[in-house]
């Protein structure tokens, strides 16, 4: 196939940018200059002042979630179409003191503090020309197989230069996470440069060249420039908000160059959602130079920086928790305001490497994340001692390799074999009241997909990441013995239902008056927005005379799809059998008395 030529660009510094962008940079970097002072910090890391982050676990209803937070003044943001949730605390409060509480209720699934993150780069050098990096990591020989086409890769920076000639033939939709808006332009640069690693166009004779130059680049901005510094920053709520909306949107993968990363709870939980979308998440190491001590992660995949040696930059951050390496050291790209520029740092190691995996996507549309994943590893080059070392994981991407990999890779067979489950807590016969966690082990030959619990019948709620739990509000059900049963799907669609557990259902009741009231049914889960492949349908309802007494109908399009008894009622819809475009979700709840009530929410399902 025909190779496309390096043509350098101009190095002049602020020459093609235009006044309003410089206007709107400015504007944005004194708004957010004055939020940065008000965060707060405990000697090492900063945090956001005011506000929190919370995973609830399946199954809690949001009115439970707020009893939970209405005790500290907390009112929650949900994040997109997952169970994380941004809280808003009230002046005065301690945020530490708040996650340290709320860590201890068990029908939490993990609480942090909101951190504070700055970009991954070391240095710029506007004298590089040459993108040895590209010939190092085989991209060219697997250019002759694909470029990248059909495969969106999600940039979360500081945005992107819509202008730049290297990239404007690439860009979709995005979003701007920080100021809820859709102006993806870029305040510091970072993401333009960044976004060129991944996938400056190819083919086009002029520039550089992109890892995966026909992949799409959705720009989504989760950054901010801060005066005070001068550097470039974000925090793990808009970085998590940006992770979910962009699996949600489409991309098949996210790449975050801020941090590290890795070590976060609530960007572990984003990335997992999108890898049950089938995506792969990829996070810069960071540039400290130092074992960050972060416990490994399967949720996302870690980058390391290396040299035109294939050793690892000095700069780069290192440690048991890194998956891969890439080249990250004076790296040619594209620049803000049309120009090209040499950079350092693990920031443009990571996108180097989720380029290489669009080019495997693209390849073989039809694996999934964990087998790119897979492919990803087992083709890297080992430079360190054989096998997972900390300073390059499994190894330097190798594209080549990768891509003629999962290109000859054979479909895989056809998996029969069902899931384990088991409920593991609370024992049988047991005394529960209130919400109770429910933990379940599951396990596949291939992988558990999603399990479900049921409480008398009714599921409950569903729970996409390992390890499996639940909080389950007692007082949904009558007082007495109730059966819990967890059923473990894996994506093939078995299904095995653990051995039931009775347990002792003990809650306060009072006798109700004459009941003329209707129940009130809230559906906690889609929000109104896109929607893409199996989504957890979450159906809460309360009543004045308790919810034991109600019963539960889901519609779809006007078509009963579950039923069940109780507060809550969950379902797994998936919207690969569904018309793309938009669908009507209906929940109708009827008390013991005959009164009932209805909410509806619209979704749009994308492929």
């Amino acid at each position: 196939m025909k190779r496309f030529p390096l043509i350098p660009g101009s190095v002049s510094t602020c020459t093609g940018l235009r006044p309003l962008a410089l206007a709107l940079g400015a504007a944005l970097a004194a708004m957010i200059g004055s939020a940065g002072a008000a965060d707060f910090t405990d000697g090492v890391n900063q945090y956001a002042r005011g506000r929190i982050l919370v995973e609830a676990r399946a199954g809690l209803a949001g009115d439970d979630l707020e009893k939970i937070l209405k005790v500290h003044g907390g009112k929650r943001r949900k994040i997109g179409q997952s169970n994380l949730h941004v809280v808003e605390l009230p002046a005065g409060v301690s945020e530490v003191d708040v996650v340290e509480q709320l860590r201890r209720n068990p029908a939490l699934r993990h609480v942090e503090l909101d951190r504070r993150v700055r970009s991954t780069m070391a240095v710029t050098d506007p004298y590089i020309g040459s993108e040895w990096h590209i010939p190092k990591i085989g991209a060219s020989t697997a250019w002759d197989i694909t470029q990248g086409a059909g495969v969106t890769i999600a940039i979360l920076d500081s945005g992107v230069d819509g202008a730049h000639p290297d990239l404007a033939p690439n860009l979709v939709a995005g979003y701007n996470m920080y100021s809820n808006n859709t102006d993806t332009s870029d305040v510091c640069g970072h993401g333009t440069a960044v976004a060129g690693s991944a996938a400056a166009r190819t083919n086009n004779g002029a520039g550089v060249a992109g890892v995966a130059g026909q992949a799409k680049i959705m720009p989504i901005r989760v950054a901010y420039f801060d005066s005070a510094s001068g550097g470039c920053y974000a925090y793990t709520s808009t970085i998590a908000d940006g992770i979910t909306w962009a699996a949600d949107h489409g991309a098949r993968i996210a790449n975050v160059s801020y941090g590290p990363l890795a070590g976060s709870a609530t960007i572990q939980s984003a990335a997992n959602y999108m890898k049950s979308k089938g995506g792969l998440v990829f996070v810069s190491a960071g540039n400290n130079g130092v074992d960050e001590n972060i416990t490994p992660t399967t949720s996302l995949i870690a980058i390391s920086a290396t040299d035109a040696n294939d050793n690892k930059a000095s700069w780069s951050s290192y440690g048991s928790f890194v998956s891969l390496a890439a080249p990250g050291e004076n790296i040619w790209t594209t620049s803000k305001g049309g120009i090209y520029q040499g950079w350092n740092g693990t920031s443009f190691a990571s996108p180097v490497a989720a380029g290489v995996a669009a080019l495997m996507m693209a390849a073989n549309p039809a694996l999934d994340g964990a087998k790119i994943e897979q492919a990803l590893y087992s083709t890297a080059v080992d430079l360190g001692p054989a096998g997972r070392d900390a300073n390059f994981g499994y190894g330097r991407v190798n594209a080549a390799a990768a891509v003629n990999a999962v290109r000859t890779a054979p479909p895989p067979p056809a998996d029969t074999q069902a899931p384990t489950s088991a409920i593991t807590s609370p024992a049988a016969s047991s005394t529960v009241s209130g919400i109770v966690t429910v933990n379940v082990a599951a396990s596949d030959n291939v992988g558990v997909d999603h399990v479900e619990l049921k409480a008398n019948g009714t599921v409950v709620g569903t729970d996409s990441a390992s390890p499996f739990s639940f909080s389950w509000n007692s007082a949904n059900v009558a007082n007495g013995m109730n059966t819990l049963v967890a059923t473990a799907f894996d994506k093939a669609g078995n299904a095995t239902a653990s051995a039931p557990v009775a347990v002792n259902v003990a809650n306060t009741t009072t006798p109700p008056a004459k009941d003329t009231t209707p129940p009130v049914v809230k559906i906690d889960n889609p929000t109104a927005g896109t929607v893409s492949g199996t989504v957890s349908v979450n159906v809460s309802a309360s009543d004045n005379s308790g919810a034991a007494g109600i019963s539960e109908s889901l519609y779809i399009d006007n078509a009963l799809v579950a039923t069940g008894k109780g507060g809550a009622l969950a379902y797994s819809w998936r919207t690969s059998r569904a018309a793309t475009g938009a669908h009507t979700i209906k929940a109708v709840a009827k008390d013991a008395a005959g009164n009932t009530s209805s909410v509806s929410v619209t979704v749009n399902v994308t492929r």
